[in-house]
């Protein structure tokens, strides 16, 4: 379900309140729109698929597998698919071992999406228990899917870069710098996380408008 629209303007507003540099940013750069993914197994799904490919080629290895396996693949479709009918798809062994990981945690009840904990490092933590879902990951879904409002992911490359370029620091800021410098835009920083991606691109955009034909 992702963070609604509405929380989304709420949260940066506060957080512009607090950081003139973050007000001087949602000035240049506006409010982002919501990102939303379906709640459930073929998000998690789709991450595993997308894990270090290109838009594109999550895209088409996407299609080759709904096609061979059903759309959406339904855990039981894809435990009974074979090797083959996986690489055919695109996907190699260790996505295919991923994928079926998943899987089997959805069917044998152990990974339950109404049930995951309340709080988010728990919730993380059940997450990477299923294998080939990393922290990343298990945040991604977390901010997208659920709308856990506090989400920060600051091993996303993106929002280090972008954290930087906001607050006007030299360099990228490390990991570890980037969650202590959003202790303060608790519980808010789920939405500086859509704003640093959203204001990273609109940034690029501008960059590459600039280049000599």
């Amino acid at each position: 379900m992702g963070i609604a629209a509405g929380e989304l303007k709420a949260s940066l507003d506060a957080l512009a309140e607090r950081e003139p540099a973050i007000a001087a940013a949602l000035a240049r750069a506006g409010y982002p729109e919501p990102r939303i993914s379906g709640r459930g197994y073929v998000t998690l799904l789709r991450a595993i698929v997308g894990q270090q490919v290109s838009i594109k080629a999550a895209a088409s290895m996407w299609s080759k597998l709904t096609a061979s396996v059903g759309d959406p693949p339904s855990p039981e479709a894809l435990l009974a698919a074979d090797d083959e009918t996986l690489r055919a798809a695109g996907l190699s062994r260790q996505k295919a071992s991923y994928a079926r990981s998943l899987a089997e945690e959805v069917l044998s009840g152990r990974l339950d999406f109404d049930a995951l904990p309340e709080d988010d490092e728990e919730a993380i933590a059940r997450l990477v228990n299923v294998k080939g879902i990393g922290r990343w990951t298990a945040e991604i879904y977390l901010l997208f899917a659920e709308g856990r409002r506090d989400i920060w992911p600051a091993g996303d490359l993106a929002v280090q870069i972008e954290t930087g370029v906001i607050l006007g620091l030299e360099g990228k800021p490390s990991e570890k710098r980037v969650r202590e410098l959003a202790e303060p835009w608790r519980p808010h920083r789920g939405a500086m996380a859509v704003f640093a991606w959203h204001h990273r691109r609109l940034g690029m955009q501008s960059a590459s408008s600039q280049d000599p034909v």
